[in-house]
């Protein structure tokens, strides 16, 4: 008897993203086909349980424009859309999507935030830049902002909070606190 790896899945306007979750995959095959279906069999462990998948994706997809990465924890692939538009869910059929796929939520954008095929801040590649460097882009001229008054409100607010930091722990070692704020407030 074969088992289900996890599947994980995320969707843009123009490809689907699917994640099989299984370490150590050995002899992964994935097809792909045209009308959207997705197969996938390994064998994974120290036993070599074999695994199986079919997914009939909710509509057709472009096999030659897909790609398929498998990896050692994971066999990742980004399936390109037939046409480009938001599936309302990931499988075809009215039946209830099975236990083991699930909502990748680290890939997921919704609909309305999704700009056009791949050019949104979630697809751009950085290229390892540093942005640790652009902390200071304010410049020296504020705009508008007016004169801060640089009060001693926030002195003040330090002080409470650290008598309030005194008084719990000395409530934890036990000492009665009101005696020593009767005292304090006497002599100052």
């Amino acid at each position: 008897m074969s088992r289900h790896p996890e599947v994980k899945w995320a969707q843009r306007v123009d490809k689907v993203f699917l994640t099989v979750l299984l370490p150590d995959a050995k002899d992964a095959k994935v097809k792909l086909e045209p009308d959207g279906t997705f197969s996938f069999s390994a064998s994974a462990g120290a036993e070599n349980h074999q695994y199986e998948l079919k997914l009939d994706l909710f509509d057709k997809v472009n096999v030659e424009e897909s790609k398929i990465n498998v990896g050692v924890r994971s066999i990742f692939c980004i399936v390109e859309k037939a046409e480009p538009e938001w599936w309302p869910k990931l499988l075809r059929g009215d039946g209830k999507t099975p236990h083991y796929v699930k909502v990748d939520w680290d890939k997921w954008v919704d609909e309305d935030d999704d700009t056009a095929a791949g050019s949104g801040p979630g697809d751009m590649d950085l290229g390892g830049m540093d942005f640790s460097k652009f902390g200071g882009m304010g410049g020296d001229d504020m705009g508008g902002m007016g004169d801060f008054d640089d009060s001693d409100e926030d002195l003040d607010l330090s002080k409470a909070e650290d008598e309030a930091a005194e008084e719990q722990d000395a409530i934890k070692a036990g000492v009665d606190t009101s005696e020593e704020k009767k005292e304090a407030t006497t002599s100052t």
